[in-house]
């Protein structure tokens, strides 16, 4: 760097004078800059490399960090989109130094902090989502993978449009073997593709995955796999249960479809561009936008993005199954080394995130700025003919907020009520999961008595729908085989409330709902589970058996 004769403010490379810094982190500086040669306002990035005590620990990370910089740069330069970022210049010194990229300055703000106003309406989402995506097919089509897709990855011009940008860490095909290091988990925990969790790259269908979730986030208000700590998101990713979107529209759809583990069954870029299509086309009512959603919850809005300038409602909540046992049968011991190995070196390594996701090299600044705030269509199916369902008074809980609410759900009745009606619509008297919340249940149920393959139903107003493909039964796995729900102790769900409330030492709880599920530490035997969590993600559950005898109990503490 060199200075210029104005003042003696910092030159880069000759030509770009330094004005302000837009954003600071572990990864780097960006700063608005201006281009004297051309006379206008840049975005430049200035690449700090790791300190003394990382370079130590890592050696060769500094050359490493360097060259994921620079390829970014590449990788942008190669890009000519319009919801791309677009890179000008990148300023190689020739002492080995870190480098310096010269990008546009996108006068707006990320997704991450438009999110944190509130979910996007649908038509909006759907805008949004086929602007990342032809920015993703045009990354594709010229071999770059973007692998860290998320809300503060996305900004939004102050004229409209949505732009892409961070491919620090995007994949070459022909650089991935010498740029990725071995168990280096690379992209933020809660938007990874569980495919790359696993290790597995190549596939441009794990981006597609990215922007699912990102949408889902987007409409739906809320994450529906991240957990409180990085491994813990991680081992969600890699298998617990979506909840169907209730609020996303014409949307919900299009995300069931696109979200399911096996990249082999999700829509490759080009039907995804059509079902987004359609889904813009359809009627207002087309879907159910919603299912009574819990009222929202006000978060503290994230700082802005680094270098755009700037012109959730409560969970619905989500499985959370025994850690134990996820890691156990799907990480196995190498690839959980491998990742706590990965989680590790994330720390070390600058960050970048959404919300807690882990890190990630490019053009973010990696302080946790970038914080998140991220076949056919599955059709609408029968509609059962079963009446709402009962209610009854449940036991006073030891909380300021009632166990139960008039009409719930979460009641023998409102239970008894549900099944019956799933099996009515379906023709179908077993299940693999059944969650029932207060104001409605969610059903995995085979495609027909003994199939190897199950759908997924919702339960709302005395109606079921059916809201898509769930995926295939494992015959060899023994906590995945259907059940009668109707052996379920229901009758003990007053009781089960009360005790749930006062001993799960979850304060305020604000959600309550059961899960019916054969379970690993019940000998695979169906059993079901009492939730309580509150908005703070503390959560605790009763464990019961068939006969209502308790197993296990999992306090919030």
């Amino acid at each position: 760097m060199n200075t210029s004769d104005d003042g003696g403010r910092p030159l880069v490379d000759g030509r770009f004078r330094l004005v302000s810094r837009l954003g600071s982190g572990g990864m780097g500086t960006v700063w608005r800059a201006r281009d004297i040669a051309l006379d206008r306002d840049v975005a430049l990035k200035e690449v700090r490399p790791p300190d003394p005590a990382a370079e130590e620990a890592h050696p060769g990370l500094t050359a490493q960090l360097r060259a994921r910089a620079i390829r970014e740069a590449r990788a942008l330069a190669r890009l000519s989109h319009p919801h791309v970022v677009t890179v000008h210049h990148i300023v190689e010194p020739a002492d080995g130094s870190a480098p310096w990229i010269v990008m546009e300055l996108v006068e707006g703000n990320s997704v991450a902090d438009r999110l944190a106003a509130g979910p996007l309406p649908v038509p909006e989402a759907i805008t949004l989502g086929r602007q990342v995506l032809g920015a993703l097919r045009a990354a594709h089509a010229a071999g770059i993978q973007h692998r860290d897709v998320k809300p503060a990855n996305v900004l939004l011009r102050a004229e409209g449009g949505a732009v892409l940008t961070d491919f620090g860490i995007a994949a070459f095909d022909e650089a991935t073997s010498r740029l990725t290091a071995s168990g280096d988990l690379i992209g933020s925990a809660d938007f990874i593709a569980p495919e790359r969790v696993r290790g597995e790259e190549g596939n441009p269908a794990s981006d597609l995955w990215s922007l699912g979730m990102l949408l889902y986030v987007a409409t739906e208000g809320h994450h529906p796999l991240r957990r409180a700590t990085s491994l813990a998101t991680v081992v969600a990713v890699l298998d617990d249960p979506i909840p169907p979107p209730v609020r996303s529209g014409a949307l919900g759809p299009v995300l069931t479809r696109l979200l399911v583990r096996d990249p082999a069954l999700r829509p490759d870029a080009a039907e995804l561009d059509r079902l987004l299509a359609e889904a813009a086309a359809a009627p207002a009512d087309a879907v159910p936008a919603g299912f009574g959603p819990p009222t929202p919850v006000a978060y503290p809005a994230p700082p802005p993005h680094p270098y755009a300038v700037p012109a959730r409602p409560r969970p619905v909540p989500a499985r959370v199954p025994d850690r134990r046992k996820r890691v156990a049968r799907l990480t196995g011991g190498l690839v959980l080394a491998a990742a706590l190995f990965a989680l590790a070196l994330v720390q070390v390594l600058p960050k970048g995130g959404d919300g807690g996701g882990t890190g990630g090299l490019g053009l973010g600044t990696g302080d946790g700025k970038q914080t998140g705030s991220t076949g056919s269509t599955g059709s609408t199916g029968s509609t059962g003919s079963t009446a709402s369902p009962g209610s009854t008074a449940g036991t006073a809980p030891t909380t300021t907020a009632p166990t139960t609410t008039a009409g719930s759900h979460l009641t023998p009745a409102g239970v008894r009520t549900a099944v019956a009606a799933f099996r009515d619509a379906t023709g179908v008297s077993t299940v693999k999961q059944l969650v029932v919340y207060e104001e409605y249940a969610v059903a995995e149920i085979p495609t027909k008595p003994g199939a190897s393959t199950y759908d997924r139903y919702i339960y709302r107003d005395g109606k079921v729908s059916r809201q898509g493909i769930g995926g295939t039964i494992s015959s060899s796995d023994p906590d995945e085989q259907p059940f009668d729900p109707t052996r379920m102790p229901w009758d003990d769900l007053p009781e089960l409330a009360e005790r749930a409330d006062r001993e799960l030492k979850v304060e305020s709880p604000t959600s309550r709902y059961l899960i019916a599920e054969r379970w690993t530490f019940n000998k695979d035997r169906p059993t079901l589970l009492v939730y309580r969590t509150n908005d703070y993600s503390a959560t605790g559950y009763l464990a019961v058996d068939a006969d209502g005898t308790q197993v296990h109990k999992e306090t919030a503490d």
